[in-house]
């Protein structure tokens, strides 16, 4: 593992540097679309409200843990809230989320829709949530691919995975 410490040092706050800043994009899209839709009661659907609420709570979700462990990374890059398992954890229920939820919200956008052939109030903020919550799923989906490897990597060498990310 001490081979890839260094990369790891640096890479663990970039890619949760990352996926906090395009979480903040997306909260802060999702919250001033649910509260401009609050404020006139006038969602398009019932599927449109759910789903942007759930949007609106795996962004929060994810800026709050990823804030979170690279606090405890920077911290104690060596303590169990910093370890592989800990991180697979994590990882694995955000990516959930974040499937789950960006996929159901372009289903209730009808995927690839366009807001001159189907004029709706807010059209082009309810676009750019769709489309940041896909960058988010993809740099998490690349993230949890590095988590695996070293997981795998560790467990080959015979460390344990609830040790932390880096020796």
């Amino acid at each position: 593992m001490a081979d890839y410490d260094g990369h790891i040092r640096r890479g663990h706050p970039i890619m949760m540097g990352l996926l906090c800043f395009f979480a903040i994009i997306e909260a802060c899209i999702t919250s001033w679309l649910v509260s401009r839709y609050n404020d006139h009661n006038s969602y398009p659907s019932n599927s449109y409200r759910d789903r942007l609420k759930f949007l609106c709570f795996v962004s929060w979700w994810t800026v709050v843990f990823t804030g979170a462990y690279l606090a405890v990374f920077i911290i104690n890059a060596a303590s169990f809230l910093a370890s592989i398992a800990s991180h697979f954890i994590f990882f694995f229920i955000t990516w959930v989320f974040w499937l789950a939820g960006v996929a159901s919200f372009t289903s209730a956008l009808g995927g690839g829709r366009r807001c001159s052939a189907h004029p709706i109030t807010y059209c082009h903020q309810l676009l750019a949530a769709e489309a940041f919550g896909w960058i988010e799923w993809i740099i998490l989906t690349i993230a949890f691919i590095f988590l695996i490897l070293i997981g795998f990597s560790s467990m080959r060498r015979g460390d344990r995975v609830s040790g932390g990310l880096i020796a």
